[in-house]
């Protein structure tokens, strides 16, 4: 039995039946990693994990688990009020890059030191990064390893990485060795869902739906080809496995640093109304972009998330200011 507390920021907390899938809310990302990690690999046999308490402000919320899976478990969760801000890193030849509209041959290099500016990020009040493995999206397979674990080594908050994870061994490695949070698949689960499901089966909570779409339209392969599937159709073939989130990118703004438009909000709404936990990424250019995302969040609780990249290299968003406005 393990029992965990986590100091919860939400100003409304209220009991509400969850699936751990839900581990992405920020207010409760330490007490969930913890959760996740003591359970990484327990065998598929019931066992019990105690109480869960979560503090919030002057009350407490306690609830029991009694489970296969840290994703099986029923937990009273606290409403989540504030959402969550993930500074990008996208590697490329073990360097810190930026492309436009993912078009490789427009690429920006804003250090050679990922695991300081993920240090950088860290301090300045992010409680988890995305990362990319832009050569891994071209290569099929994962490739900045070194890169990779040089980040997470350096930090103390969990990570995410997209890019070249095909096949369950680069996912195996991913989580087990190299010590990343989550796995974010697109390319495969839109070639063979039925693969995807398994993976989300053997890694309940801890892989992510990685959405990159072209008016629209998937776009896999590092966003190299596009397919014929609209993002919304793929999405509705995974809303009842334990998905960590869905991370929706909306091509033509990424990179871009034209900020988020009204189109892909509706389209990110339409993606948490099927019940998906939901990151938006790509455009997020000025406070006003967190603000507007933020309100969204408030309204619809399955927008748990925001990832930002060139802006905080360019400097028109500081990371601790969208953290705060995020709140």
């Amino acid at each position: 039995d393990r029992s965990v507390k986590a100091l919860a920021t939400s100003r409304d907390a209220f009991h509400c039946e969850s699936r751990l899938k839900r581990i992405g809310l920020p207010t409760l990302d330490w007490a969930f990693t913890q959760l996740s990690r003591s359970l990484s690999g327990c065998p598929r046999k019931r066992r019990t994990i105690g109480d869960v308490s979560f503090l919030h402000h002057r009350s407490i919320v306690t609830g029991s688990c009694d489970c296969y899976h840290p994703a099986d478990r029923k937990l009273k969760l606290l409403k989540r009020s504030v959402m969550e801000i993930l500074p990008a890193i996208d590697l490329r030849g073990g360097c810190c890059v930026r492309l436009r509209q993912g078009d490789y041959s427009q690429e920006t290099i804003f250090g050679d030191d990922p695991a300081e500016m993920a240090r950088r990020w860290e301090a300045d009040g992010a409680t988890r990064l995305h990362l990319v493995d832009l050569d891994g999206a071209k290569a099929g397979r994962p490739v900045n390893l070194s890169a990779i674990k040089a980040i997470v080594d350096a930090i103390g908050i969990p990570c995410e990485l997209g890019g070249g994870l095909r096949d369950e061994s680069s996912i195996r490695t991913i989580l087990n060795d190299v010590g990343v949070d989550r796995a974010i698949i697109g390319t495969q689960a839109l070639k063979q869902p039925a693969w995807f499901k398994e993976m989300v089966r053997l890694f309940p909570a801890r892989i992510a739906l990685g959405l990159d779409a072209r008016n629209g339209m998937v776009a896999t392969a590092g966003w190299l080809d596009v397919s014929q599937t609209s993002a919304f159709e793929l999405a509705t073939q995974f809303t009842e496995i334990d998905l960590a989130a869905v991370i929706y990118t909306n091509i033509a703004n990424d990179g871009m640093m034209r900020g988020v438009d009204e189109s892909t909000i509706q389209d990110m709404l339409k993606l948490a109304e099927l019940g998906l936990p939901v990151i938006a990424s790509g455009g997020v250019t000025t406070l006003d972009d967190v603000k507007r995302l933020a309100a969204v969040s408030r309204q619809q609780p399955n927008l748990i998330g925001a990832i930002i990249g060139r802006a905080i290299y360019e400097g028109t968003i500081g990371v601790a200011d969208a953290v705060r406005a995020a709140r």
